[in-house]
């Protein structure tokens, strides 16, 4: 199994994790972009999950799984769901790179419109409230009380994240494309007050959440690399990126163009009906989101082409990257327009 160094990750396993009995089978969780995920059996059919970093180069502080492994245990003390972490290995000799291994979650990630047909149609609504209603509760957390408050900054987020993924562009991209940077220039010229501030997801949406089917609920939100103090409309704003739009079109790695879920508009006012937020700018947040998706998206897409990813090159799916880069680009530039 590329990434997982078998003989010395069963020992660290046997060793931290309690209640686990060897031999261990791995299985690699695909549909993750960016870190490693993998389900991880035990001789007495637990399970259990685990991630690392990607194989080979990666850009400085983009995979720190301690930071992961805090933010994770930290919010499991709100009333937000994650799963729980149950042990962090940051000795490189073990496996290359620290991993943290977590609890396994049972669930369906809804992240395509076939997807959502496990999902009877009667409860899609109320999932998506649901969905709404747990970032509201992630952006109500009391950063200080979890053990969060020096994640990092708490003023000018966008300013911070305009600044970090253009300097992400300038090292990962693989060709030129204008819409990126006319669209950073338009975003730091036109930047909104930060009002208050929340621990803010980063990639928040069904893709990266665990839904029980049965019930219409949230039962896991995963993927918290990207996680840091900030402006919490970014993650509304993201929401929207994904969401089908208002013509029906919708992402393929999104369920919301399927009938019976909820629009856009009206997640906005739900959001901002549980929290009493400003949302009059919502579609500079989704402009921001848009712009911020395509460069993390040329650079998954550059990761697949160096063989960072432990698997081999799909070309179908690099076009996808590809060409999705060039979509969110187009996206972001029409967000903007909206706004003028």
């Amino acid at each position: 199994m590329q990434g997982i160094d078998r003989d010395r990750v069963t020992a660290w396993l046997s060793a931290n994790i309690e209640g686990a009995v060897a031999p261990f089978r791995f299985d690699l969780i695909v549909g993750g972009r960016s870190n490693l995920t993998y389900l991880v059996s035990d001789a007495a059919d637990r399970q259990f999950v685990l991630r690392r970093p990607p194989i080979g180069d990666v850009l400085a502080t983009a995979h720190d799984m301690a930071r992961e492994h805090r933010i994770i245990s930290a919010v499991a003390l709100t009333g937000v769901p994650v799963p729980a972490t149950l042990g962090l290995c940051i000795d490189e000799s073990v496996n290359d790179a620290p991993f943290y291994v977590m609890q396994y979650v049972p669930g369906v990630v809804l992240d395509s419109p076939e997807r959502a047909e496990t999902l009877a149609p009667e409860l899609r609504r109320q999932t998506c409230e649901h969905l709404v209603d747990v970032l509201a509760d992630l952006h109500d957390a009391d950063v200080d009380a979890i053990g969060l408050g020096d994640l990092a900054r708490r003023e000018g987020y966008v300013e911070r994240q305009i600044k970090r993924w253009s300097t992400q562009w300038a090292n990962s991209k693989t060709r030129e494309l204008p819409a990126i940077d006319e669209v950073a220039d338009h975003l730091a010229a036109n930047v909104p007050v930060q009002h208050g501030v929340s621990i803010a997801h980063g990639d928040y949406r069904f893709g990266n959440c665990i839904t029980d089917v049965e019930h219409g609920r949230i039962v896991a939100v995963l993927d918290w690399e990207l996680c840091t103090l900030g402006d919490p409309l970014a993650d509304l704003g993201y929401l929207g990126v994904y969401w089908v739009a208002a013509d029906g079109e919708g992402r393929h790695n999104d369920p919301s163009s399927a009938p019976g879920f909820m629009s856009f508009a009206e997640v906005v006012d739900r959001y901002a009906g549980r929290t009493g937020r400003d949302v009059s700018l919502i579609d500079y947040y989704v402009a921001f989101s848009s712009w911020r998706l395509a460069v993390i998206s040329e650079g998954v897409y550059a990761r697949h082409l160096h063989g960072a990813m432990g698997a081999e090159v799909d070309p179908e799916m690099l076009d996808l990257f590809r060409t999705g880069t060039e979509d969110l680009a187009a996206k972001a530039l029409d967000a903007l327009r909206s706004l003028q």
